[in-house]
């Protein structure tokens, strides 16, 4: 018996539900009971029934399904940590505070917004102040609704994405560290980033284009405003899916995002947006070995923490429960 079936025949036997991101593996991906982007996993893991949730993903994304469903337990075959979630911790966080006040920017006048790629402790904090949770399928109606508390908006951890929203929505934006204004800004950003989409350069767009004349672009809002500025189509990884696919299958199409999601979104006209292979190291390090180990421990049931087991403070727990719930609630 090889390892795939292995591992279906552990699935069957063992109450547990697998959960995986777009962007892993393909062999992974294939074997998991739920799929999806990060809000979408949120939502259908609350729903699940199951003792266990498997998360095939990164360490914030299984810190979400248990902060979410605390008396679940949830394991990670392999506890990755996604580069952007790591570049902002709690001392980082208190600390770009800090510097806002410094600006001349009291506490209280701060909205606090963290995109779900941040850790447990990063959503605590903006929860204690009255913050909450976007993804990139959601940030527009986010930053809006908090937009309408008079206050300044602090957008942690990618600048990005909070560059992209502040130019769609003719707001002034500045960046923490980089010299401009934070007084004058609307949306003050942290200075933090998603490596991956940094590779996608207004060059290879400008590639596509005088390759092939009838071509569309399409982004991910973690790329540089530039790059998002240059494109004919900017989404989170959802919105790019339901795009792409509702596409004439004639219609060139180069892509700026994850390699593995996009090699699997369709057969014909599909181009990756980038001379070098576009792919998550930490989102790739789960492999269908750790899967099936995982299982593996399941099979004899405990009450003491698994190997790969996700815990959290329960006041950590508690506070970014209350950013995420905000984010649903709108």
């Amino acid at each position: 018996m090889n390892l795939k079936e292995e591992i279906l025949k552990l699935k069957k036997n063992l109450d547990v539900t697998v959960v995986a991101h777009f962007y892993q593996r393909d062999e992974v991906f294939e074997l998991a009971d739920i799929v999806g982007d990060s809000l979408e996993l949120a939502k259908k893991s609350m729903e699940t029934n199951s003792k266990f949730v498997l998360f095939c993903g990164v360490g914030f994304m299984g810190e979400g399904v248990k902060i979410l469903n605390p008396k679940k337990r949830v394991l990670m075959p392999k506890i990755a940590c996604c580069a952007m979630a790591r570049m902002i911790d709690g001392d980082y966080y208190d600390d770009s505070i800090l510097k806002l006040n410094e600006a001349g920017i009291k506490s209280e006048d701060i909205l606090p917004i963290t995109y779900i790629n941040s850790s447990a402790a990063v959503k605590a904090r903006v929860g204690k102040m009255g913050g909450l949770v976007c993804t990139s399928s959601n940030a527009y109606k986010i930053i809006q609704k908090g937009l309408e508390s008079g206050k300044k908006i602090l957008f942690v951890p990618d600048r990005c994405l909070g560059q992209n929203f502040a130019k769609q929505m003719n707001l002034k934006s500045a960046v923490i560290g980089d010299g401009t204004d934070l007084k004058k800004a609307d949306i003050i950003c942290y200075n933090g980033f998603c490596s991956v989409h940094q590779q996608f350069t207004v060059e290879d767009v400008e590639f596509y284009k005088e390759k092939y004349d009838d071509i569309l672009i399409a982004v991910h809002p973690e790329c540089d405003p530039s790059v998002c500025d240059a494109a004919d189509f900017v989404g989170s990884t959802s919105q790019l899916i339901k795009f792409i696919k509702e596409l004439p299958v004639e219609q060139k199409v180069a892509v700026g995002t994850e390699f593995n999601m996009v090699n699997r979104l369709r057969e014909k006209n599909t181009f990756i947006l980038s001379s070098t292979k576009p792919e998550c190291p930490t989102m790739n390090e789960t492999t269908l070995e750790d899967l099936y180990k995982t299982l593996k421990l399941m099979e004899k049931e405990q009450e003491e923490p698994y190997e790969g087991e996700i815990l959290i403070d329960e006041e950590e727990s508690k506070w970014a429960r209350v950013a995420l719930q905000r984010m649903f609630e709108i």
